[in-house]
């Protein structure tokens, strides 16, 4: 099994070029009270804040752009923690690891199942959309676990890929409410076939990766033992 603190990160994304810099910058200009802790924390408050917006569009769309305030602030939390306590050399790589993915989870539940409450999103294609994020979670885990290598980004598109899909359709919701509340193929909104497309997808890298990767260890050990 791969030491955890050996294990290579690959974010191969489209804003991975833009991203990375602007990480390092905001580690160098962070304030010294904010620390790895304090961001995961605010991560999750980002995530809350996108759970209570969504709830809260039934009232009105100008929710969405509470939402997306969300999404920023569960970006600045989540992507900088890391690379802030790698900045200032305070690294606890299993703890680290350990409470990061975890409040993964709470975030994606909350994030995704926020989205099934608006009136955008069938709730059951919602939990669809949360079941595939959350299985792929578990193959990288697994695959982190098995040969140390931890991906978190698949056909180029990772965690900040995905909350810019979503702020770009929230602000299109919002200037075509009309359209998103009316049913395009049976009784499915736009943003419904959305959630399944995005559902078959994490799914179908799922399974894809699974099988690549079980096949590739399955061949190693068969040629290790030769």
């Amino acid at each position: 099994m791969a030491d955890i603190e050996r294990h290579t990160r690959v974010n191969q994304t489209l804003t991975a070029p833009l991203e990375r810099p602007t990480l390092q910058w905001l580690a160098a200009r962070s304030p010294r009270w904010i620390t790895p802790d304090v961001l995961t924390a605010l991560g999750v408050v980002g995530s809350v804040m996108c759970f209570v917006g969504y709830w809260l569009t039934e009232q009105s769309a100008w929710w969405l752009w509470f939402v997306n305030a969300g999404f920023i602030l569960n970006w600045y939390g989540d992507s900088l923690d890391g690379t802030l306590a790698r900045f200032r050399k305070i690294e606890r790589p299993k703890f680290g690891f350990y409470i990061d993915h975890t409040v993964d989870v709470i975030s994606e539940f909350l994030v995704i199942v926020g989205i099934g409450m608006s009136p955008y999103m069938r709730f059951d294609i919602g939990l669809f959309a949360l079941i595939g994020y959350l299985v792929l979670s578990v193959h990288v885990y697994v695959r982190t676990a098995v040969d140390g290598v931890f991906k978190i980004s698949y056909a180029a598109l990772g965690p900040t890929e995905l909350r810019l899909i979503i702020m770009i359709t929230n602000t299109l919701i919002f200037f075509a409410q009309d359209f998103f509340l009316t049913p395009l193929l049976g009784d499915f909104l736009p943003f419904d076939l959305i959630g399944i497309a995005l559902a078959t997808a994490l799914s179908l890298a799922f399974l894809i990766s699974s099988w690549h990767h079980g096949v590739r260890i399955a061949q190693a050990e068969a040629q290790a033992r030769k």
